[in-house]
C-alpha cells in the first residue's frame, strides 16, 4: 500500500516538473520573441533618424553598410539623398556606382541601367566604366519580354551590346556578350517567323510572302530557310488561285519562279516532292495564257 501510494506521490511530482519546464520554455520564448521585437524596433527607429539626420559622412558609412549586408531599400535611400549631396566631389562616383546596383539588385532594371548610363557619360575615366557600360546592355536584356511581346528593349539590348564590344573588344566580358546577343536575335527570329506564319495560317498570302521574303533576308542564317521558301512557293500559288483572273498568271509565274530557285537550292530536300506537285500544277495553270489567240 505504501508503495503504491510512493508510486502516486512520484508520478504527480514528474507531470508538474514537465508542467514547469513547459511554463519555462514558453515563458523564455515569450521574452525571447520580446527581445528581438524590440531590436527591430530600435533598428527602424535607428533607420528612421538617420534619414531626417543632416550627417552625410554617417549617411553614406550606414548606406555601404546596408549595401553589404544586401538592404538594398534602405541602402537605396541614402544613397538617394547622396547622390545630389555628393555631385560634384571626389565621392560622388562611388555614390553614382552603388545607386546603380541598388537599383539593379532590387531589380527595378530600368531604372538601374539608366543610372548604368549615366555612370558611363559623367565618369567616363573611372574603373568602373566598362563594367557599368556591360550593365546597361545587361539591364535592357534583363528587361526583354517574351518574343510574342513588343520586342524594343530586346533591339535596344543588342544595339548596346554590340556598341560595348565595339569599344571594349578585349573586354573579358566578350565571349559573354556574344552569348546573349545569340539569345536575342533568337528571340527577334522567333518573333517574325511566328508572325509570318500567321499571316500563312490566316490564309493571308499577299502579306505571307512578303513576310517570308522579310525574314530570309533580315536571318540569313536562320533554320527556316527551306520551309520558307517552299511556303513562298506555295503562298503563291494559293494566292493564285484566289486572285482575281487579272493577277492569275502573273502569281502563277511567281509560283514557278520560286520553286526553280527552291530546287537549286534544296534539290533533294524534304520539301521536294510537294514543290513539283505545286510547280506542276503552276504550270498547267499558266498554259491557257499562253496558247495564241484567234
Amino acid at each position: 500500500m505504501l508503495k503504491k501510494q510512493f508510486n502516486i506521490l512520484f508520478s504527480v511530482l514528474l507531470l508538474w516538473g514537465i508542467a514547469s519546464c513547459n511554463t519555462e520554455k514558453r515563458v523564455y520564448e515569450s521574452e525571447d520573441s520580446s527581445d528581438k521585437k524590440k531590436r527591430f524596433d530600435l533598428t527602424i527607429g535607428k533607420f528612421n533618424k538617420l534619414v531626417k539626420s543632416g550627417d552625410m559622412e554617417a549617411k553614406y558609412v550606414a548606406a555601404v553598410k546596408y549595401f553589404d549586408k544586401k538592404d538594398y531599400t534602405r541602402a537605396q535611400t541614402l544613397f538617394e539623398e547622396l547622390m545630389s549631396v555628393y555631385r560634384g566631389t571626389a565621392k560622388a562616383e562611388e555614390v553614382h556606382y552603388y545607386y546603380a546596383y541598388c537599383n539593379y539588385n532590387l531589380q527595378d532594371f530600368i531604372v538601374a541601367g539608366y543610372q548604368f548610363r549615366n555612370f558611363v557619360k559623367t565618369f567616363p575615366n573611372n574603373v568602373h566604366v566598362e563594367e557599368c557600360a556591360y550593365m546597361n546592355a545587361y539591364c535592357f536584356y534583363l528587361s526583354s519580354p517574351e518574343y510574342s511581346l513588343d520586342q524594343a528593349d530586346t533591339k535596344l539590348a543588342i544595339r548596346e551590346f554590340q556598341r560595348f564590344t565595339n569599344l571594349y573588344p578585349k573586354s573579358g566580358r566578350i565571349v559573354e556578350c556574344n552569348k546573349i546577343l545569340d539569345k536575342l536575335r533568337g528571340k527577334l527570329e522567333r518573333k517574325s517567323y511566328e508572325n509570318a506564319m500567321l499571316y500563312y495560317n490566316m490564309s493571308n498570302y499577299k502579306a505571307a510572302v512578303t513576310a517570308f521574303n522579310n525574314h530570309l533576308k533580315d536571318f540569313a542564317d536562320t533554320k527556316h530557310t527551306e520551309e520558307l521558301d517552299y511556303l513562298i512557293i506555295k503562298s503563291y500559288y494559293l494566292l493564285a488561285l484566289n486572285s482575281i483572273e487579272s493577277k492569275k498568271q502573273e502569281r502563277f509565274k511567281a509560283a514557278v519562279d520560286s520553286y526553280l530557285k527552291f530546287v537549286d537550292a534544296f534539290p533533294s530536300g524534304i520539301y521536294l516532292k510537294e514543290a513539283e506537285s505545286i510547280y506542276s500544277s503552276a504550270l498547267k495553270n499558266l498554259e491557257k495564257y499562253n496558247k495564241p489567240t484567234s
